[in-house]
């Protein structure tokens, strides 16, 4: 049975969570104030998620318009919020940021973000119970990293790029075996640099150091193999650029799966207690068709199943003279 789940903050401050459904005004779930409680409760009574939103029971409508929507997860200690994510996954996306490098080398053999990709088109759908090819992987940060729901992504003033990326997230909770536990799928921006990533892919790493938005909902369950949404940029009201998106399985060269088992083979990312964020790629970029942002656009993504979309400015953070001083 699958859900889709938001937390919110009443005008009182009071946090709550709630189930949208199709059709139906949202409802508040009883006895929670938060996902990550939820989630709680479900290991220690040993039910599914959603059984665990049966068994609290659901009560009055929630208007979402009248509410500040939070991000679907979050932790008290954000340091126990990790956020991490894959790339080069979905079939076609090794065409842009292959341009970006060969246009970088000019370099007629392939660059190595092609051959990371065909790496995974030939090994990232290995059988069932068995582990493929590693895909490509990146740190984005910590939960402080996290921005909510029609907040600003906050571009560094020393960024050279501010570029959205549009795709799905897994969201895991660590079990107190030291097991993920996936709570569901959300809606993502996973912003990044394209233009640093351009001059080196070795600075992958640093490009991807930035904020990260998602969608208000968390979608319980299995993802849809086929998800298709869309991608725009808005500027002064106006549509800029728009264009759709392809995710889920069917449109990917790795199983869930398999990503998942390349980050949690980690004993770090199996702490008890720890909150997992995991960016599964994407094959859209606004950057690859010669869009510059600014300050002020606001990035739209909306996919269905999901039913909210994923909606932030950009703001440009002020510059910070930074000392390293010796005690």
């Amino acid at each position: 049975m699958s859900l889709s789940l938001v937390q919110f903050q009443d005008a009182d401050g009071g946090r709550g969570v709630a189930v949208v459904a199709q059709g139906s005004a949202p409802r508040r779930v009883l006895a929670t104030d938060s996902l990550r409680a939820l989630a709680l409760a479900a290991l220690n009574s040993g039910r599914g998620l959603a059984d665990q939103v049966a068994a609290n029971g659901v009560g009055e409508p929630v208007d979402l318009s009248e509410v500040r929507l939070l991000p679907p997860i979050d932790h008290p200690d954000s340091a126990h919020l990790l956020m991490t994510g894959t790339g080069l996954t979905h079939l076609g996306s090794a065409e842009g940021r292959d341009k970006m490098h060969r246009a970088a080398v000019e370099n007629p053999a392939p660059t190595d973000s092609m051959k990371m990709f065909m790496m995974g088109v030939e090994g990232g759908k290995p059988a069932a119970g068995t582990a493929g090819v590693q895909p490509e992987w990146f740190y984005k940060g910590d939960g402080s990293m996290l921005v909510a729901p029609g907040e600003p992504l906050s571009s560094p003033a020393f960024a050279l790029d501010a570029g959205e990326e549009p795709e799905i997230a897994g969201i895991y909770l660590i079990d107190a075996e030291g097991m993920p536990r996936r709570l569901g799928f959300a809606l993502a921006n996973e912003f990044s640099d394209h233009v640093t990533e351009r001059g080196n892919y070795l600075w992958l790493a640093h490009s991807k150091l930035r904020n990260a938005a998602l969608g208000p909902e968390l979608l319980t369950g299995e993802l849809p193999a086929d998800v298709r949404g869309t991608s725009r940029i808005v500027r002064d009201g106006k549509t800029i650029w728009e264009k759709p998106f392809l995710s889920g399985e069917a449109n990917m060269s790795h199983t869930i799966a398999n990503l998942e088992h390349h980050h949690f083979k980690y004993g770090l990312f199996r702490r008890p207690g720890d909150i997992h964020v995991h960016f599964f790629g994407t094959a859209t970029l606004s950057f690859s068709e010669g869009v510059r942002t600014q300050e002020g656009d606001v990035f739209e993504i909306e996919a269905a199943p999901f039913t909210l979309p994923v909606r932030n400015p950009i703001a440009i953070e002020a510059p910070i003279a930074v000392a390293v001083k010796a005690l």
